[in-house]
């Protein structure tokens, strides 16, 4: 029997029995005993429920994509005051149907979060094959320069960060 047969997620294994004797603010010999029968028993009844998930190979162009979202974030709030601020009538919901090249459930969940965090676009849907991101536009004038935007801006980013 290996040693991760029975301790399968070591760091979290020490992590819960820390946060469990500090949250109880004592070492007593009960607490010690529980926290460590916590720290063995969670990670053990967890690790079946783990997926394998894709590397980032690309680490440093992570953080620039995490930067270039914030700076995203922050411009886009400031468009769509202006245009919630103006007449309601000039604004021009819309969807649009984005293909997309990614692959795996983490790349494509975080094309999908990005375009929702940023304000004037909301994801609506990923199609079951995962080919199209389904986006709802606060102000659509352009449907090409909207998929073009998300293609080059965050799909091409991704597909780098996770060699995908």
């Amino acid at each position: 029997m290996s040693l991760s047969s029975w301790l399968p997620m070591p760091l979290h294994s020490l992590l819960l029995f820390a946060v469990w004797l500090l949250l109880n603010n004592t070492v007593a010999p009960g607490h010690l005993v529980l926290g460590a029968f916590l720290a063995l028993t969670i990670p053990l009844l967890c690790a079946p429920l783990q997926m394998q998930q894709p590397r980032v190979v690309r680490p440093l162009r992570a953080i620039r994509y995490f930067l270039l979202v914030l700076g995203d974030i922050v411009v886009a709030n400031v468009e769509v005051a202006i245009l919630v601020l103006g007449p309601m009538r000039k604004l021009q919901p819309g969807f649009v149907a984005v293909p997309i090249e990614l692959k795996g459930d983490l790349p494509v969940t975080l094309l999908a979060s990005t375009v929702s965090l940023t304000p004037g676009t909301v994801s609506a849907e990923v199609s079951e094959d995962q080919q199209w991101l389904y986006i709802h536009a606060l102000h659509l004038t352009d449907e090409a320069g909207l998929i073009d935007t998300i293609k080059s801006r965050y799909e091409a980013p991704l597909k780098e960060i996770f060699g995908c």
